[in-house]
């Protein structure tokens, strides 16, 4: 089992660091990710199915080939992410742990195990110091960014109840579904009939519920948003109440949030309180139509931008709030690095 070992900064340490599904929308974005915050890579593994084997993908000044994913791919290996479906995750996530590799996984495939943390590194980073079976899980990208918004205002007055509606972006779904957007509005401004790819129906110029059928009529994903709260703030007794829609819209997902608290807080503490919260930008100006966060602005940043911070006209002591934030890289891709930085680039690890 890999354990921590508290010694400080080590810069001359590196990692060969493998990519599991390298050639997706979230892959790629870890690559770069990884490029970007120049992540210690002694040598980087990019992995995909064989029908993507042979590919090239850009990494500093070189293209590097993508190689088949298989049981002998994390030989070397100190720190594995995964993005490419539960199914894969499940296969050769215990395979890349047992190969000594770090596993963190972009999946669902893992989050609601007990024996794997569920991580966002400015909520809950401690958890990842406990990982028996080698892996830590990544969050889904819609609870990412509430609970990075919601965390200061819980550990100063403690959630009760979250009623949130998302606008999550075609991107979420993948590259495939993007192209899908695309392909329906140019089919709408044309005056064509729509033959909808990826999506269940029509999503230009429209919205759409796309997940998978849950328990109680609640889609996947939304059920996901209560357990994943739940899990990464601790809290069990946390009332969340979601309602997630698909948004035309390419990249960069929206919530409108209602939030009501243990003791009543007001917009001004929320607001005093997020500025200069880790991971969050806070746009407080003045209501005015177009100020306000927007997934036109959020995309290609790291942060989480809360803005219309309100106190609720109904609920005395309850808030509303409107969290934005790039799904690709807080939703996914930069999540996944921030924790291997976390565990790696603070501490040296070894194997015991």
């Amino acid at each position: 089992m890999w354990r921590p070992m508290s010694n400080g900064m080590s810069s001359a340490k590196t990692f060969v660091v493998a990519v599991v599904g390298a050639t997706g929308a979230v892959g790629r974005e870890m690559v770069r990710t990884l490029e970007r915050r120049r992540f210690p890579v002694s040598r980087l593994v990019a992995l995909a199915s064989k029908r993507s084997a042979g590919q090239t993908i850009p990494w500093h000044n070189t293209e590097l080939t993508i190689e088949e994913l298989g049981p002998t791919s994390f030989a070397g290996v100190d720190i594995a992410l995964f993005s490419a479906g539960g199914s894969v995750s499940r296969d050769y996530g215990p395979i890349a742990a047992n190969a000594g590799a770090v596993v963190i996984d972009n999946s669902s495939a893992w989050r609601m195990d007990p024996a794997c943390p569920l991580v966002v590194p400015e909520v809950n980073m401690a958890a990842a110091d406990v990982r028996p079976k080698g892996i830590v899980a990544n969050p889904n990208c819609s609870t990412i960014q509430m609970v990075v918004a919601l965390k200061p205002l819980h550990d100063a007055a403690r959630i009760k109840h979250i009623i949130v509606s998302t606008y999550q972006a075609t991107s979420g779904k993948g590259h495939a579904a993007v192209e899908d957007l695309l392909a329906q509005s140019r089919a709408v401004l044309g005056g064509m009939p729509v033959e909808p790819d990826v999506f269940p129906g029509q999503i230009a110029f429209n919205v759409l519920s796309d997940w998978k059928a849950g328990e109680g009529d609640y889609s996947e994903e939304e059920w996901k948003m209560v357990h994943e709260t739940r899990k990464i703030m601790g809290d069990a007794s946390i009332g969340v109440s979601p309602t997630t829609v698909r948004v035309p819209v390419v990249n960069g997902h929206a919530e409108s949030i209602h939030v009501q608290f243990h003791r009543p807080m007001t917009a001004s503490e929320a607001k005093s309180l997020l500025r200069g919260a880790e991971g969050v930008v806070l746009m407080d100006d003045t209501y005015a139509p177009g100020v306000h966060p927007q997934p036109a602005h959020a995309t290609g940043t790291d942060a989480v931008y809360v803005g219309r911070v309100r106190d609720d006209l109904a609920v005395p002591g309850a808030l509303n709030l409107f969290v934005v934030a790039d799904n690709l890289r807080k939703g996914a891709a930069l999540n996944a690095v921030q924790i291997a930085e976390r565990l790696f680039t603070s501490s040296v690890e070894r194997r015991t």
